[in-house]
């Protein structure tokens, strides 16, 4: 685990115990287009239709799926605006501002996999621990490890939250009676993924590793190209063990095997037209990247993404 290495410091609890759910991120950025300020107000309340844990929440949710960003200012003070990826998938004609593709889901999935503050268990669970089952009890004794190893002043009982609040993200919750749906138990969208399983008779969580028929080739290419600047640095070739086994690599968010990621990579290389490639020299299996995006990968993301949805 490489955190704290740029003074980024983690927050905890931000989600007030609550998984984002439909509409919320829609709502949230729409708010705070409209007034930046929003989240201050008492107002946010009645703007927003839910009380008022859900709006710190909703603005919880709406940072850590890198949908809105904060501006100057201190504390919940600080005025937010969209980003430009909320822009091009929730603001007016937008992309998908419902995430009514599943496409969307496993990009927020990414974003949020990806947030070094507010996303920070999220990573950690799925970048660094390499366990394919696992109960509550063994994820705390892993996360209280590697969060003191990191130098992170918390105490078991936020981290057994966070540990809640992230299963219950992608888990669905077991409901009484089937069929029944209410505001207070919609489940977060993110478990339409399919990423994390609970088995019930044996008490135990499992990563859904392997191919991920939902997953699209757009989505893992915008995921690997926003990979690939941690690792690729002046050089225009990368080992595919680097985007299965790396910390925060594509494979390890995604929960990939390597065949699925080779797969991913064929189907890239041929949705580029070759930019980005899959070669073997001497053995190594590597990804080369033609230099027209070697230099601007963010950008060329963005074009893959823009091809999906448009």
């Amino acid at each position: 685990m490489n955190s704290q290495s740029d003074g980024i410091k983690p927050m905890f609890g931000g989600h007030e115990k609550f998984v984002f759910r439909h509409g919320w991120l829609k709502k949230g950025v729409d708010a705070i287009k409209d007034d930046p300020l929003v989240f201050t107000h008492e107002e946010s309340l009645a703007t927003l239709g839910v009380g008022k844990n859900m709006v710190r929440s909703i603005r919880h949710w709406c940072l850590a799926t890198g949908l809105a960003e904060e501006s100057n200012g201190v504390g919940l003070a600080r005025p937010l605006k969209p980003t430009e990826l909320a822009k091009k998938i929730i603001v007016g004609k937008s992309w998908d501002p419902y995430f009514e593709d599943v496409g969307s889901l496993w990009l927020l999935h990414w974003q949020l996999t990806n947030n070094p503050v507010r996303g920070f268990v999220w990573k950690l669970i799925f970048s660094s621990y390499l366990e394919t089952e696992f109960t509550k009890k063994q994820l705390q004794a892993f996360l209280e490890k590697h969060i003191e190893q990191a130098g992170i002043k918390t105490t078991p009982g936020t981290i057994e939250r966070e540990i809640d609040c992230c299963l219950r993200t992608y888990v669905p919750s077991i409901r009484s009676k089937p069929g029944m749906i209410s505001e207070e138990s919609l489940d977060c969208p993110l478990a339409e993924i399919d990423i994390i399983r609970y088995v019930t008779e044996d008490n135990i969580y499992r990563f859904n590793i392997g191919p991920k028929a939902s997953l699209p080739v757009s989505i893992f290419g915008y995921a690997l190209l926003q990979f690939l600047p941690l690792v690729v640095m002046s050089r225009r070739t990368v080992a595919i063990d680097e985007c299965v086994y790396r910390y925060g690599s594509p494979g390890q968010i995604f929960k990939l095997d390597e065949n699925s990621v080779v797969e991913y990579l064929e189907k890239l290389e041929e949705m580029t037209s070759g930019k980005v490639r899959l070669q073997e020299t001497a053995g190594l299996r590597q990804i080369y990247l033609h230099h027209s995006v070697g230099g601007d990968l963010e950008s060329y993301a963005l074009d893959i993404l823009k091809g999906y949805y448009e």
